[in-house]
């Protein structure tokens, strides 16, 4: 299907893009690396009056060291993700997890920071960002502000950027000794989750002593599973992992469709979050 028409602009800096935005409000969409904006243009889901391309905009790509935080652009593409050596050493879980997005054609041109602002709750990586304790960065008219993960993802392909803001970059904590796992359930290779589980696991003397669970597509935004969470402290064998991870579907509201209906999903979400939290502890 033909998208609709739209007024196209290709700012050169952060700040151009923010007016931009401002200036056109809610009838702005930003454009990225277009993996996710161009499908619902075309499918008439979307109906922007101005398409904002930000993709030429250098100061928005790249991974950098911040003390005890990794800063990675809004930019920087799925595939360099991956490849990145100071992602695979301080947050081997969004490598991981993001390895299993799409296809590579997709990651070669898909960006973190798209992913993230799109919210879309099947997607893998706004969990793997909850999981993470992953700060989003913003730049609006107001100045520079600071999104907690668990504060972004407000609703169904929903946010907290407000009109005329623009995700410029993701802060991660630096992780090392901690294991990590993303394990994914779905129909056919490369398509959407139906259920995915992004687990970090720190374990001391032999059991866990923290972890972190992300759920993908288990409600209309990303998860903590924060009763498995708390299970799990202490637990040093596999039984107790598994009598933990049972309550991975507590507090969740997982849709149905036409792949699974919400009790089959809760099911995914319990053997899921036993395998990963298994293999993030090394018990597998």
């Amino acid at each position: 299907m033909i998208p609709p028409a739209f007024d196209y602009a290709r700012p050169a800096s952060p700040q151009e893009a923010v007016r931009l935005l401002a200036e056109a409000g809610e009838d702005a969409k930003v454009l990225a690396g277009g993996q996710s904006l161009l499908p619902l243009l075309r499918l008439r889901l979307a109906f922007p009056e101005l398409v904002v391309d930000v993709g030429r905009i250098p100061s928005l790509r790249g991974v950098r060291e911040d003390g005890d935080t990794l800063v990675v652009g809004a930019l920087t593409t799925h595939h360099d993700v991956v490849r990145d050596p100071l992602v695979r050493r301080y947050a081997g879980l969004l490598a991981q997890a993001t390895e299993t997005v799409a296809d590579p054609a997709v990651r070669h041109r898909g960006t973190l920071g798209g992913a993230l602002a799109h919210a879309d709750p099947a997607g893998d990586l706004p969990a793997v960002a909850l999981a993470l304790d992953a700060e989003l960065v913003a730049v609006g008219p107001g100045g520079r502000r600071v999104i907690a993960a668990r504060d972004f993802f407000t609703d169904y392909l929903l946010t907290a950027l407000e009109p005329g803001e623009l995700l410029v970059e993701v802060r991660v904590p630096k992780r090392e000794g901690w294991g990590f796992r993303y394990e994914k359930f779905h129909r056919v290779s490369q398509s959407w989750a139906m259920v995915g589980v992004a687990a970090l696991v720190r374990r001391v003397d032999g059991e866990v002593a923290e972890a972190r669970i992300g759920l993908t597509n288990m409600g209309a935004t990303p998860l903590r599973a924060a009763a498995a969470e708390e299970a799990l402290t202490g637990a040093g064998d596999r039984g107790a992992v598994a009598r933990a991870a049972r309550s991975a579907a507590e507090g969740t509201r997982p849709s149905r469709d036409a792949s699974a209906s919400p009790e089959y999903r809760a099911h995914l979400a319990r053997v899921l979050t036993e395998r990963a939290v298994l293999a993030a502890a090394g018990m597998g």
